[in-house]
C-alpha cells in the first residue's frame, strides 16, 4: 500500500507530460524551420548567399532555398539577415520533392498535396501505421529523433503510429542517411519484405538528396531514383513534430 502511494505521489508530481495537441505545440522562437525570402533580393545577393551555403541548397539564378539539401545551418540567414530569415514553423514535410523548394515570392506554408497522396495510403493506414525504420548510413540524429517522437511526450502511437522491429510486420520503410553503398542491398531486402502496398519515407537531408555527402562515392543512391516516396521530411536533423505533423497529413488524421 505504502508502495503504490509512493507511485501515485510520483504520477501527481509529474502531471501531464505529453504534447496535447500535435497540431499546434509551440517550440522556441529560435528554432530552425520554414524559411523566407524577400522578393527583393538582388542577383549580389543570390551570388553571395550560394556562395556561403555549404550544401549548395541555394539557387545561383534565383535564390531559393531547397529544404531537401538544406541542413538550416543559418548562415543565409546571418549573412543577408534582410533577405533570409527562418521561422520556427516546423510543419514543412511535403509528399512532392518540388514543394521543399522556398522561393523568394512565395509566402504560403508547405502542406500535403491532397491529389498526389495514393487513395491506398489513407483507405489502409489512417487508423494504423506501422513502420521500419532504416538507418542508411545515418549520423543518428535523425534516428534519435524519430525514437523521440514515440516517447511519453510526443506519444505519436496515440495515432496508431509506430515504429516495429520487422519489416514483415510493417506498412513501410522510414529512409535515414545518406544510402551508403554497404546499405543499399540492405535496404532494398528491407523494402522487399514489407508487403505491399508499401510506403516509403525520407527523413532529413541526408535521405532526401544525400546532404553534405551528396556526390560521395560511397554513396549508391539508386534505391531512391527508383523508387517514388510517399513523404519528405526535411531537417538536420528533423524535429518530432516535423516528421509527426508530416505523416498525420499524409493520412489525414486531425
Amino acid at each position: 500500500m505504502v508502495n503504490m502511494l509512493k507511485e501515485l505521489k510520483i504520477l501527481s508530481d509529474h502531471g501531464k507530460q505529453y504534447v496535447k495537441d500535435l497540431r499546434n505545440q509551440p517550440v522556441s522562437e529560435r528554432f530552425r524551420g520554414r524559411p523566407v525570402i524577400s522578393a527583393g533580393i538582388t542577383a549580389g545577393q543570390i551570388e553571395k548567399a550560394s556562395a556561403a551555403c555549404p550544401v549548395n541548397a541555394i539557387d545561383r539564378t534565383t535564390g531559393a532555398i531547397d529544404l531537401g539539401r538544406c541542413t538550416f545551418c543559418n548562415e543565409c540567414a546571418l549573412m543577408i539577415p534582410e533577405v533570409y530569415r527562418f521561422t520556427n514553423d516546423y510543419r514543412i514535410a511535403a509528399n512532392r520533392r518540388e514543394d521543399l523548394v522556398i522561393r523568394p515570392w512565395q509566402t504560403g506554408n508547405i502542406r500535403i498535396d491532397e491529389a498526389s497522396v495514393r487513395k491506398d495510403v489513407r483507405r489502409l493506414f489512417r487508423r494504423s501505421l506501422k513502420l521500419r525504420q532504416v538507418s542508411a548510413g545515418g549520423d543518428n540524429s535523425c534516428e534519435m529523433e524519430l525514437a523521440a517522437s514515440g516517447n511519453v511526450n510526443f506519444d505519436v502511437g496515440r495515432y496508431g503510429i509506430e515504429f516495429v522491429a520487422s519489416p514483415r510486420h510493417a506498412d513501410g520503410i522510414v529512409i535515414t542517411g545518406p544510402v551508403t553503398e554497404n546499405m543499399s542491398e540492405a535496404l532494398e531486402i528491407c523494402y522487399d519484405a514489407v508487403p505491399a502496398p508499401r510506403v516509403i519515407i525520407l527523413v532529413g537531408a541526408d535521405a532526401i538528396s544525400g546532404g553534405i555527402f551528396d556526390g560521395s562515392p560511397a554513396l549508391d543512391r539508386r534505391f531512391i531514383e527508383t523508387h517514388t516516396p510517399d513523404l519528405y521530411v526535411p531537417g538536420n536533423p528533423a524535429h518530432p513534430l516535423t516528421f509527426i505533423n508530416g505523416v498525420m497529413d499524409l493520412l489525414g488524421i486531425g
